[in-house]
């Protein structure tokens, strides 16, 4: 992001940049909408060449592989994993290492064909347990027979592999999910989601879906940025509220206790102490809020 304009509810035009009205700028990159409305931005973007991505599949096996690994492919634009935290013994935290730069081959940029499969009904209750999950996670992590491939593939599956399937959400059932994501840095990273990923699979809980990755050291210009250097892991949870909530409870604590911070835009149940512990400069922000502007959520989590 380079610059924008902002317009607040006194009729007040703002040019934002990292050097005009630099506090603004900041206060307002990942501000969660609270410090007036963004009517033009622009933006810096990376040339390409072509859509196609230079894709690798890395079969990992636990934590440790998924650090080194990391560490051995920092170099790469992008990477991601995808990792199965119904897992245990030794099978506890396989997963899919995914990286990708872009290709340098040129092609005629036709865009990605819409798609054809459908979740065609919300899943019932008793179709998603830590059982019927766990199988699919079996089959998800061997379809990859090889422990590594290479391939050229798409910009759209790399990115966005769920718009494959129309009405994705729907596995979870007609009661919806619950997502959960944290930040650890990297003194704690290996402990904190050893331990995180241990009280995931105790739970029995099912998570289709969970993304463990690292954020790389770029410091963000946002005071109130989620990312920063370390680990981030990314859960879906099916909402059962005997359950979930009080799992959602134990990880929110646990990641505090490492260090780490959650994430406002995937965690519906963030409380205040948890917020202000995540963000501590909550406050200073408050100061660039705009005072017609609020939200559900953060009158919930400042106590306002």
């Amino acid at each position: 992001m380079r610059q924008f304009e902002l317009v607040r509810s006194d009729g007040s035009h703002m040019h934002c940049s990292p050097t005009e009205n630099p506090d603004w700028f900041s206060a307002t990159i990942g501000g969660l909408g609270l410090t007036g409305v963004i009517t033009w931005i622009t933006l810096q973007l990376k040339p390409i060449v072509s859509r196609l991505i230079d894709y690798e599949g890395i079969q990992f096996h636990g934590v440790d592989e998924f650090l080194a690994l990391t560490e051995q492919y920092r170099h790469i634009e992008y990477t991601v994993s995808w990792v199965d935290c119904t897992s245990t013994g030794k099978n506890f935290a396989r997963g899919i290492f995914m990286i990708g730069d872009h290709s340098k081959i040129p092609d005629r940029l036709t865009p990605s064909p819409e798609p054809k499969l459908a979740f065609p009904f919300n899943a019932p209750g008793f179709a998603l347990n830590g059982m019927t999950v766990a199988a699919f996670n079996t089959v998800f992590f061997h379809k990859q027979i090889k422990p590594r491939v290479r391939a050229l593939q798409d910009y759209e599956p790399f990115f966005y592999p769920l718009d494959k399937v129309l009405h994705w959400n729907r596995m979870y059932g007609k009661s919806g999910l619950l997502q959960f994501q944290y930040a650890i840095p990297w003194e704690s990273a290996r402990e904190g989601t050893i331990a995180i990923l241990n009280e995931v699979s105790k739970s029995g809980l099912a998570s289709f879906l969970a993304v463990l990755k690292a954020f790389g050291d770029v410091p963000s210009p946002g005071m109130m940025s989620f990312p920063q250097p370390g680990v981030t892991l990314a859960l879906d949870f099916p909402i059962k509220p005997e359950k979930s909530f009080t799992l959602f409870d134990r990880l929110a604590a646990m990641t505090l206790d490492y260090g780490g911070k959650l994430y406002p835009a995937k965690d519906a149940r963030m409380t205040p102490q948890q917020f202000q512990t995540s963000y501590p400069q909550w406050q200073k922000f408050a100061r660039y809020k705009d005072p017609l502007l609020t939200s559900s959520f953060w009158e919930r989590v400042t106590a306002q």
